[in-house]
């Protein structure tokens, strides 16, 4: 049987069986009722396993050397430290973070650097000028430049008419760039004609290109088809040319191009290929010549910085409460300025509040701008507000709110927007059982009226617009919120903070987080407790769930299912990789099907194993490990060699008794150990060479195989 094929079949062996064990395991964990089982008759955890089952659940993965740390410390003493964040010293992944401009600016610093079509607009209207800065300019001109693009495309298919060739137009031909000299790197190497000369504005350089003369049997739509091929040649000869250079060198090109020319390089460095494009570049290097190509690609950082926080830092459990709330409080980044807002969002709402008190994160997400732009109760004008009922005129006189002047229809303002007043209630607060009814919704919508967003589209901040909020009484669960703007809705939060169907639909979902995908009822009314005791504290809530018998029954032991996140964290940091690009790392979740910021309901990711257990996403799994292990992973390097603790293994099978020991901490079924030992003899896994004299095995490529298991992927 040919290697490659024997390869497949016993890859797919492995696939089936990781199937297999993961939905009998979530099948099993469906059939037990939560209440079933007291918790005093729960069978305990073995006492070996305790650390690892404590690392698994608070922490993102355990890395080599993890167990023996905590054994020294004390489990308790460790899980009072990751409490208390800021007791640990995490200056090293801060080190590793520092680069990253983009994670320390506010939303209107984002806006200013990477210019959205608004700010375009503005420019193109005389209202901003374009900045001095030659990297800065250099961004805007290209961004201008892809902006005249789109408009004209839209003026091209609006005076077409009965055109029907017209009609397919699809955009303007771009100008042809100049193949780039390599040694004219420090030069200006481009074409006169094309050059983005700093004296003239963006605009100047998106005049309609010299025409190609159409040979008689093409028509216009084949010509323009002919000149998107040619113009797409020369983009992919001056990128080669580029990529030949050092860095600085191939940036300084860059810069040089005129808009035209960039933006053809973009089209044809995309996706994973526009790595191989700033490769080596410094970091503010890279950001700009990503922020030409796309704006909001340098928003990658943010995703980078998530994952690299993940894997190194060892606050872990505030990174895991970070992610939790997070989900609980989803925002999406596909949604115009909240991709500008989301770094704001993470790092000054989010972050700051992951083990305090659940009132204070509620409060706090309620006023950002990227929760008022995502859920739109940023537009939410109440029916009888002075805004409603006079638009942008300010009327005069007592009887302002019972004279409605003429409006046309374009200039009256939003009305009532309910969404956000619902998610706040079904996924923020009471859960989607928690006794309220459409009523308190619309009631609730009328409170938060006027909690606004100061120029959205520039990078504004919170602004509580008056004229926008609802007037008079409003009445919500039976209680009645007196007419006081703003403070109706901080004293409405504070109210659903405080209710008992918050308390429990709070701790059934950190249950959810930390036990079983159906946690025990005992569990989750002991942590309700503890949330209505200690005012939502949720330090205190977790030490409840911590020091419970739930916790640490038997059956809890790899129950959950990792979700794509937690996997790829978990299997760089069990592997003691090297992160120095987490771009293919980003790239690798996009393709598991978990977009970092990128879920597009307000319901978040789920946290259940079968949102995640099918053959496809196992295969991905696999081939990531694989990959991992065996160093094939761009901008990841590995040293298998810290995964051997004491003598090195004499051959393939000692390898991978000692792999399974120091990753799974021996926990590896007799199945699933029989299964990669029939992988250890193939090349296409070991990569061993068949020439190799000394026979040494490849630690990389076993340790692989281990992240690959079933065993790996549940925690």
């Amino acid at each position: 049987m040919p290697v490659a094929r024997k390869h497949l079949i016993l890859l797919g062996l492995v696939l089936l069986v990781s199937t297999a064990v993961l939905l009998a395991g979530d099948k099993k964990s469906k059939s037990k009722s939560a209440d079933a089982v007291p918790s005093a008759a729960q069978t305990p955890m073995e006492a070996d396993k305790r650390i690892v089952h404590a690392l698994n659940r608070f922490t993102f993965g355990i890395r080599p050397g993890d167990v023996e740390r905590v054994k020294t410390m004390g489990l308790d003493k460790w899980f009072d430290e990751q409490l208390h964040p800021e007791k640990i010293d995490d200056s090293a992944i801060e080190a590793r973070l520092a680069p990253f401009r983009t994670l320390n600016m506010s939303t209107k610093e984002m806006v200013e650097n990477f210019p959205p079509p608004q700010v375009l607009k503005a420019i193109e209207n005389g209202r901003m000028s374009m900045p001095s800065d030659p990297a800065k300019k250099a961004v805007y001109e290209s961004r201008m430049a892809a902006y005249q693009q789109r408009q004209q495309n839209k003026e091209d298919k609006s005076a077409a008419g009965n055109n029907a060739v017209a009609n397919n137009a699809e955009e303007m031909p771009p100008a042809k760039p100049a193949v780039v000299d390599p040694q004219m790197a420090g030069a200006d190497n481009t074409q006169p004609e094309m050059r983005a000369d700093s004296k003239t504005s963006s605009s100047s350089n998106s005049k309609q290109p010299v025409s190609i003369a159409a040979p008689p049997q093409m028509n216009a739509e084949e010509t323009r088809k002919q000149k998107q091929r040619e113009d797409a040649m020369y983009a992919d000869i001056a990128g080669d040319t580029l990529l030949q250079m050092q860095p600085d060198a191939r940036y300084k090109a860059i810069l040089k191009m005129s808009p035209e020319e960039r933006l053809d390089l973009a089209r044809i460095y995309k996706g994973p290929k526009a790595a191989q494009l700033v490769d080596g570049m410094k970091p503010d290097q890279r950001e700009t010549v990503e922020a030409i190509a796309q704006p909001q690609a340098v928003l990658g950082e943010l995703a980078e910085a998530k994952l690299l926080r993940a894997i190194y830092s060892d606050r872990q459990l505030e990174e895991v409460m970070s992610d939790f709330w997070f989900n609980h409080f989803n925002v999406f980044n596909g949604k115009g300025p909240d991709r500008y807002m989301i770094n704001a969002y993470e790092r000054d709402v989010i972050r700051p509040h992951a083990l305090g008190k659940f009132k204070d994160i509620l409060a706090a997400t309620a006023k950002s701008p990227a929760m008022l732009f995502y859920l739109d109760n940023w537009e939410s004008v109440g029916p009888d507000s002075e805004l409603a009922l006079y638009g942008q005129q300010r009327p005069r006189g007592p009887r302002r709110r019972f004279i409605r002047p003429q409006q046309q229809a374009k200039n009256r303002p939003n009305g009532l927007n309910e969404n956000y007043a619902r998610e706040i209630m079904e996924l923020h607060t009471l859960g989607v059982d928690g006794g309220y009814t459409q009523k308190d919704v619309t009631e609730l919508a009328k409170v938060l009226t006027g909690w606004s967003i100061e120029r959205p589209q520039l990078g504004g901040g919170f602004h509580f617009n008056e004229r926008a909020h609802e007037p008079g009484d409003k009445f919500i669960l039976g209680r009645r919120i007196s007419e006081h703007g703003e403070k109706e809705g901080e004293e409405m939060l504070g109210i659903l903070a405080h209710e008992p169907a918050t308390a429990k639909f709070i701790s059934r979902k950190l249950a959810m987080r930390f036990v079983s995908d159906n946690p025990p009822q005992s569990l989750v009314d002991s942590m309700a407790e503890t949330f209505l005791k200690k005012d939502g504290d949720i330090r205190e809530v977790l030490r409840t769930l911590f020091h419970s018998p739930e916790f640490w029954a038997a059956d809890t032991y790899r129950a959950k299912m990792k979700t794509p996140f937690e996997f790829v964290a978990s299997a760089a940091r069990a592997s003691g990789a090297d992160i120095q690009n987490a771009l293919p790392l980003v790239g690798t979740l996009n393709r598991m099907g978990m977009p970092l910021y990128g879920m597009q309901p307000p319901t978040g990711y789920s946290m259940k194993a079968d949102a995640w257990v099918n053959s496809s996403a196992l295969l991905n799994r696999m081939n990531f490990a694989l990959a991992l292990g065996s160093g094939k992973l761009p901008g990841t390097s590995l040293d298998p060699q810290t995964l051997i603790h004491g003598p090195a293994p004499t051959d393939a099978q000692a390898a991978l008794s000692t792999l399974e020991q120091s990753i799974l901490a021996g926990d590896v079924s007799a199945q699933t150990h029989a299964v990669m030992q029939k992988q250890l003899g193939d090349p296409k896994i070991s990569q061993r060479k068949l020439d190799d004299a000394d026979n040494k095995s490849n630690y990389g490529a076993i340790a692989g195989l281990i992240m690959g298991s079933p065993e790996f992927q549940r925690r």
